[in-house]
């Protein structure tokens, strides 16, 4: 015997006809089934009743519950409404104070009556936040104002910290007018009207714009909104088309927001084309700017460190190496830049035509990272079972 519910005849008593001549006779029969019988009582019934209607009750005391929470509500807004102000901002100051505390954050000064923007030792807060245990994150200065220090060109390789740098200071910019600490020793900045930056490479092909399209819309966008109280930030202008042609547009943007009354914007130029390197000592409001390098035994360490003056060359090949690239690549490409930078290439015979053998294992290269670890094995300290398992390690790296 069991009991169950349906939508159609509310609560039954269950029983299997092997028990029927076992129903009690206050038993009602409801429904016959194969296997079965179904019976309810007047007690049932009346528990069915109180279930239903206990339902219905619920949904009642839940609607004038809400009822009198809307009431509530709508007597005290003015109240509620101030004290949730208040939590808002304390939100806000905590959080602010909590993460200026934390990571040594700085008042920043703030100046409406100049146009300078000064930071010393600034540093990136969220890169600095994500750097693996151990590593430290290189602070760097920036002076920029509507006079002598208007554009600043940035140049260096890929990967040395152009990007970061250029980031950090529009994100010091937006955090200073926000009323927050900032990640400097000092800052002084004036207000800022709008902040315009130009980075990544992105495309809007749905609508038939390419990557170079979309950012010459953006700069346009630039161009035509800027004012001497903003802020701009171009990274890599020119990029998507021929050398030629970007080096000439990025030239020209440079010399307008140069040279436009109107605009007189403080900037930030991060590019490859070191013939900018020129523009900025031919315009006397423009400075260059470079991103430390060492190089060691052909291989070449970032420094992370904004300096003056201009970068003497990319390092793009190098980058390319660390990447991973075969060596015959790397090879052929320091041929061609070699005859690059001596003005002697001729489109006709450039093509090299010797066949590549791409299985070929370049274990030989006397740079290679397997080399520098034999050359520092010392093969008379190794015994047996370590040679054969040094063997493995290296078999593995291959």
């Amino acid at each position: 015997m069991k009991i169950g519910f349906n939508k159609i005849f509310g609560y039954y008593i269950d029983v299997t006809k092997t028990h029927i001549d076992k129903v009690p006779e206050h038993f009602i029969r409801k429904q016959t089934l194969t296997n079965s019988e179904r019976y309810f009582t007047v007690e049932l019934k009346e528990y069915e009743d109180k279930i239903l209607i206990a339902e219905e009750k619920i949904k009642e005391i839940e609607f004038k519950i809400l009822n009198e929470i809307l009431e509530f509500i709508i007597k005290n807004i003015s109240n509620i409404q101030h004290n949730a102000e208040i939590i808002a901002k304390l939100d806000v100051y905590v959080s602010h104070a909590t993460i200026a505390k934390n990571n040594k954050y700085n008042r920043p000064q703030i100046n409406n009556k100049t146009s300078r923007i000064y930071l010393k030792n600034s540093r990136h807060p969220v890169i600095e936040d994500l750097l693996p245990l151990g590593e430290r994150f290189i602070p760097n200065d920036i002076t920029l104002d509507c006079k002598k220090k208007q554009i600043a060109i940035i140049t260096g390789p890929n990967m040395a910290g152009k990007s970061t740098f250029l980031r950090q200071v529009g994100i010091l910019s937006i955090l200073s007018q926000i009323g927050s600490f900032v990640p400097a020793d000092k800052a002084d900045i004036c207000i800022i009207d709008q902040l315009f930056t130009r980075v990544g490479a992105n495309d809007n092909l749905s609508s038939g714009e390419s990557t170079f399209l979309v950012e010459m819309n953006e700069t346009a966008n630039i161009l035509n909104n800027a004012t001497k109280n903003s802020l701009i930030i171009l990274d890599e202008i020119g990029r998507g088309t021929s050398t030629f042609d970007g080096l000439s547009i990025a030239w020209s943007i440079i010399e307008y927001i140069h040279n436009n009354k109107k605009i007189k914007a403080k900037t930030l130029f991060a590019s490859h084309y070191h013939e900018l390197i020129n523009l900025a000592e031919q315009l006397p409001n423009a400075f260059n700017l470079n991103v430390a390098v060492e190089e060691f035994e052909d291989e070449i360490i970032f420094l992370r460190k904004i300096k003056k003056g201009g970068a003497s060359r990319s390092y793009g090949i190098n980058v390319a190496k660390m990447a991973g690239l075969p060596n015959s690549v790397l090879i052929r490409a320091n041929e061609l830049l070699a005859e690059f930078m001596k003005d002697e290439i001729n489109t006709s015979n450039t093509v090299k035509q010797n066949h590549i053998n791409s299985k070929q294992i370049e274990i030989f290269d006397n740079k290679s990272e397997i080399i520098k670890e034999l050359k520092k094995l010392n093969i008379d300290e190794l015994t047996p079972i370590e040679a054969i398992n040094k063997l493995n390690q290296i078999k593995r790296k291959l």
